[in-house]
């Protein structure tokens, strides 16, 4: 008996591997991704091969299905999944099952200076795109605020290469541990909307490695980014979706990517330069006159049968195709035909704390004038909630990261959950914005017409005020074209629709007001010595009034820093006063516009240091409902070499009479240099949570990276040996102590 179970199981087994034999190499989850990669493209057609770089509907390229590989879907992000469009156009499917969460803007997420958030948010939105079963999450974007009238900031990280480097990594870490590619954007030099499609870009390399590349580098390296997208605009005099400088020299020659490269929607024009310079997959084309956004001749793509005929035309090879294939399967393999990858998550509790979280650790408190918050609710019995945006739903409009909430928590009825019955919330319009509610077929079902005129709102708004024991303004921005929203920029720093106006009235009115800017930019405040309390509140996403009135009654102590300067006026921008912005038209009849970067590295808090302006808020700046006093920051040597690491510490004792946490900023300064460099470079950043008399010490580790500048004509980074000073501070305008040091 023995003797037949054994032959049983022997022939058993020997079926098994005879089977396991019959498992096409790249079906074979078990064998390495580059081996399941090279059977699968010696299986697919010259056809399959053109069918799988270009789109076959809005938000999908097909797959083989002849080799059962299946189709790439993808999402528009980066606060939260978009609802389903229609095949071939923008407007809704119709679903009722696909209202997402929505989350903080990233501007919100980069003010958390804070990495775990990142990870937890970048986890939180990969679920729900794994449960959405979207395979490309089209975020995080990380391009630069160079200027406050960039239409585009709210969804992207701030002003600083190393504060963006490191919260980006995270966040694509945690998506793609869903099994679904976070797709880093917009690659490069993206940094407004105006004349977005035709603006040429004139930077010098120094500024490009040291400013605009450094985010995206780390996405890459440290992140291990399976996509990156192109950007609409040009540089170097070729559109950067197929720019041979930065998507085959840099992307890939020097960093070494091995993911795809997408276009942006609309972002291909040459087929010859799309074929040559390293663009993977084309999406969003418009062709053939068809009108635009509303259907699409995918045949017609860039990359579809004007490539296809160039193949067979005998006019190139297919050596490229064969490259950009593998990249479309590397990323199919990593993602769609993963079945290691987790099943996700939808409108989950977890995501609704998360959301919760990351926001409450962004809000910043700018100013905070005679401890006038905290509000006491069991002591007042009055509030009077003034302005727009503390009813308007924000997460429908601004573009392409318009969502369909599953819901969302006006401010207002935030404030109102948490007063309960202890006081009277009371309501007053103050001023008419954007009373419409809709992008792309998603209604926000809010009716906010008004026809009183501003002086009548005002006058309503001002008689409540009198009476209050608080008045809480809540306005700012909103995500209507020219404020923060995609394919526009602003017209200027000031605030809208007469907000600045209302203000000045209620100040007069009340000596107890609070101002909230709900805003992914920074605006003027002509009126800031008259109020004593200024909250940034961003766009919080679902769970926005429960954020704000958490932090409004100290819930929660703020403990958010700017991600980017508030200037005191326009003209403290480099992009304004030294650089081309918006661009010059050239006068060959094209519709090209050439932009120069003049303002070069000096961006953000580096132009204000080195023209000693100061801004209205620095960057790094953020008060709290505590205090912190600093110890004398020491370094572990005096020297070091420029393989070696040398080692900050600096005490911080929270002196104050509840917990806060404070985050401790590290730059670097070099005393002589052989070339012109910023005052001093954030190269560093600690959050740390502190009881009330508590004391913990922030760790800094310099390297020589910490140290170096980008030489463009040796194209290298340069340490020069010589003296620096690592200073420890509060915000880029608050140094707190400083030690100096050698590098030999």
């Amino acid at each position: 008996m023995k003797k037949i179970v054994s032959l049983l199981c022997a022939f058993l087994a020997a079926g098994a591997a005879v089977q396991a034999q019959e498992i096409p190499a790249y079906l074979d989850a078990g064998r390495p991704i580059e081996t399941r990669i090279e059977d699968a493209l010696s299986r697919m057609t010259l056809r399959e091969k053109i069918a799988v770089v270009h789109a076959q509907s809005k938000f999908s390229s097909p797959g083989v299905p002849r080799l059962g590989i299946p189709e790439v879907w993808t999402t528009d992000g980066p606060h939260g999944i978009r609802p389903e469009v229609l095949w071939d156009e923008w407007n809704q499917a119709g679903w009722s099952n696909d209202s997402c969460m929505a989350f903080p803007a990233l501007t919100c997420l980069a003010a958390t200076w804070n990495p775990e958030m990142s990870e937890l948010y970048g986890r939180s939105i990969g679920e729900e795109a794994r449960y959405r079963e979207k395979d490309v999450l089209l975020g995080p974007g990380v391009n630069i605020y160079r200027t406050p009238l960039n239409g585009r900031n709210f969804e992207y990280m701030g002003e600083d290469p190393y504060l963006a480097s490191r919260m980006v990594v995270p966040y694509v870490q945690g998506v793609q541990r869903n099994g679904v590619a976070a797709c880093v954007k917009h690659y490069a030099l993206n940094n407004q909307e105006v004349n977005r499609h035709s603006t040429n870009v004139i930077v010098d390399d120094r500024t490009l490695y040291e400013i605009y590349l450094p985010a995206f580098k780390a996405a890459v390296q440290e992140g291990g980014a399976w996509a990156i997208m192109g950007s609409y605009n040009l540089y170097k005099n070729q559109h950067a979706c197929h720019n041979r400088y930065l998507l085959q020299d840099i992307l890939r020659g020097e960093w070494g990517f091995d993911g795809v490269v997408i276009s942006d929607w609309g972002g291909t024009h040459d087929t010859a330069e799309a074929v040559r310079n390293g663009l993977d997959m084309e999406f969003g084309t418009w062709t053939n006159g068809l009108s635009r956004g509303a259907g699409n001749a995918y045949d017609n793509y860039h990359l579809a049968a004007p490539y296809l005929r160039l193949i067979e035309s005998g006019e190139i090879g297919t050596e490229e195709l064969d490259a950009k294939v593998r990249n479309v399967l590397r990323l199919i393999f990593r993602t769609a035909m993963n079945p290691a990858r987790p099943y996700g998550s939808f409108n989950s509790e977890a995501h609704s704390e998360a959301a919760c979280r990351i926001g409450q650790e962004g809000v910043v408190l700018l100013k905070n004038e005679h401890a006038t918050l905290p509000i006491a609710a069991e002591r007042v019995r009055k509030i009077v909630v003034v302005g727009e945006n503390a009813v308007k739903m924000m997460t429908v409009g601004g573009g392409s990261s318009s969502l369909k909430a599953r819901y969302e928590i006006a401010p207002l009825d935030g404030i109102r959950r948490y007063v309960g019955d202890r006081a009277e919330v009371a309501y007053a319009r103050g001023y008419v914005g954007d009373a419409s509610g809709e992008y792309n077929g998603v209604k926000t079902g809010q009716q906010l017409k008004d026809d009183r005129t501003p002086a009548e709102l005002i006058a309503e708004a001002v008689e409540m005020a009198r009476g209050a024991d608080y008045v809480i303004f809540i306005g700012g921005l909103n995500k209507s074209a020219h404020q923060d929203c995609e394919d526009s920029d602003r017209a200027g720093l000031e605030l809208p629709y007469g907000q600045d106006d209302v203000i000045r009235a209620l100040a007069q009115a009340n000596k107890n007001l609070v101002v909230v800017n709900i805003s992914g930019n920074a605006v003027a405040m002509p009126w800031i010595a008259e109020v004593p309390a200024v909250v940034q509140g961003w766009y919080l996403g679902s769970e926005c009034g429960r954020v704000l009135a958490s932090v409004l009654f100290g819930e929660v102590n703020p403990s958010g820093k700017l991600p980017f300067t508030f200037p005191a006026a326009l003209e403290d921008v480099g992009a304004h006063r030294e650089g081309q912005y918006p661009g010059i038209g050239r006068t060959d009849g094209s519709k090209i516009t050439d932009e120069r970067y003049d303002e070069g590295i000096f961006v953000g808090y580096r132009y204000a240091d080195k023209n000693r302006l100061t801004p209205l808020f620095p960057f790094g700046h953020g008060l709290s409902y505590t205090s912190f006093r600093y110890g004398k920051p020491v370094a572990d040597r005096t020297s070091m070499t420029a393989g070696e690491t040398l080692r900050v510490s600096v005490p911080v004792t929270n002196v104050g009479d509840r917990a806060g946490a404070e985050v401790v900023q590290l730059y670097i300064r070099d005393v002589k240099s052989s070339v012109v460099r910023p005052v001093k470079e954030l190269k560093g950043f600690c959050k740390l949570e502190l009881a009330a008399g508590e004391t913990k010490e922030a760790v800094f580790e310099i390297g020589r990276d910490a140290l170096s500048f980008f030489d463009d004509i040796r194209h290298e980074w340069v340490a020069e040996p010589g003296r620096f000073e690592a200073l420890v501070a509060a915000s880029a305008a608050d140094v707190r102590g400083k030690v100096a040091f050698e590098l030999k």
